[in-house]
């Protein structure tokens, strides 16, 4: 330990986000944490600190109060060869890197002590200062792209990562990794998915459920173990990277065209649906099933041509023809999560046939959790295919709206369009069955 320091009040504002140290104020409670960042309106005689209980607390530092420095802030490689935040330069060639793209969400935030909320960041310097290991197996390259909650994010965002993406990887990155909100990470993953074409390494989401404030948060452990995987080299494909159970012992590799986000809390609320996850992360070990796709020798490709024209509906009762061609008025496609196998009111059928003859590419997913499409069991479904309507068998209504924003933006013709909805891209067919509309 470090010699006590007499004037607490002064020499609090002179230590860097990353000290740790030892405060115990008169009544004799010692409090012992790192400081972190806090709010710009606090005071210089106010420090918060994450304790090893993983809370923050805010203390107001008097001058009675005994203040001893632990141990300094670690300078990290990421911090070493850190450059002009947003852009893509590779650490020192000493050893593999991996890229952390930042767009917000709980994972990228911290407490907002005005509030009590917390709110996204995305200064390279914070985000080292709280995760103070996450280059201990290599350097890390933070670069930040936006700064917003998932629920906020839209397709041009994905155009934007995807980007993104491509020059961390042409300029060497071993992997990369997107810390990303988790109520939209499933669609940035399926849209990731067709649009990052043949990557030499992992593409790895992940998120966190609880914020960085709270003991449980997920983040701390979360985040480490996707820089391990991008590092490992080990994957050339898109996958999102979550706790597999409560405990911090065990991750899941999900594809990021299979994976739904089945709980709005738990630490474990990423699911792979039809199909088990690809592997899963314990520890250092790393075990990835047959499924899971090797780094491509093929030549990357970044395909961002999207059309936003398209809407996902869910089927209800009572949606009538009109409201539902109110919806996809000047929209090139629509998808719809219909009821169990795949189907909506016998009342649409007119109005979806014309639709289609019109040149609205329309693909038909189901709202239920397992299981897939099938138009051949009830007369409903075979009318419907007989209509146009793709059947597009097991696909989330998720991986089908980004796969058809990718196949619209690839062709203005609709033949072609259905034909690329039909074929597995990326491996979002589990069956790998091919329904053909007769018409």
């Amino acid at each position: 330990m470090g010699e006590p320091t007499f004037d607490p009040r002064k020499k609090i504002a002179s230590l860097p986000v990353g000290t740790e140290v030892e405060i115990t104020p008169p009544d004799g409670r010692t409090w012992h944490g790192i400081i972190v960042p806090s709010t710009e309106f606090s005071g210089d005689n106010i420090v918060v600190l994450k304790l090893a209980s993983g809370y923050n607390v805010g203390l107001t530092i008097t001058e009675g109060d005994v203040l001893t420095v632990i141990a300094k802030p670690r300078r990290t490689r990421a911090a070493k060869s850190a450059a002009v935040p947003g852009s893509v330069t590779p650490p020192l060639p000493s050893a593999p890197w991996v890229a952390l793209l930042t767009t917000g969400g709980t994972i990228a935030s911290r407490v907002d002590y005005q509030t009590g909320g917390v709110k996204p960041v995305s200064d390279e310097r914070e985000i080292l200062a709280a995760f103070p290991a996450l280059d201990a197996e290599g350097p890390v390259r933070v670069v930040p792209v936006f700064e917003r909650f998932s629920e906020d994010i839209v397709p041009a965002d994905w155009i934007a990562l995807a980007e993104k993406i491509g020059d961390c990887f042409r300029t060497g990155a071993r992997g990369v990794v997107v810390a990303h909100g988790t109520d939209t990470m499933g669609f940035t993953a399926a849209a990731l998915s067709f649009m990052v074409r043949h990557p030499p390494g992992p593409v790895v989401l992940v998120g966190a459920q609880r914020s960085p404030d709270r003991p449980s948060s997920d983040g701390f452990t979360n985040l480490p173990a996707a820089i391990h995987l991008a590092r490992s080299g080990e994957l050339g494909e898109v996958v999102v990277v979550m706790h597999d159970g409560i405990s911090d012992d065990r991750w899941a590799v999900h594809r990021g065209t299979r994976v739904r986000k089945m709980h709005s809390s738990r630490r474990d609320a990423f699911e792979s649906r039809n199909a088990p996850p690809l592997g899963y992360i314990e520890g250092k070990r790393i075990e990835l099933g047959a499924e899971a796709r090797r780094p491509s020798s093929a030549p990357l490709q970044i395909e961002t041509h999207l059309d936003e024209r398209v809407a996902l509906v869910t089927y209800y009762p009572g949606l009538s023809p009109l409201r539902l061609r109110r919806f996809v008025r000047n929209e090139r496609g629509l998808v719809i999560a219909g009821t169990g196998l795949g189907h909506v009111s016998r009342a649409h059928l007119r109005g979806l046939r014309r639709l289609i003859d019109g040149g609205l590419v329309v693909g038909m997913t189901t709202q239920c959790l397992e299981g897939g499409t099938d138009p051949y069991v009830y007369s409903t479904g075979r009318d419907l295919m007989r209509a146009g309507v793709l059947y597009l068998d097991d696909l989330l209504p998720e991986t089908a709206y980004a796969k058809m924003l990718w196949a619209l933006g690839q062709s203005e013709d609709p033949a072609r369009v259905r034909a690329l909805l039909l074929e597995d891209q990326v491996g979002e067919f589990v069956k790998r069955r091919r329904l053909e509309a007769a018409r």
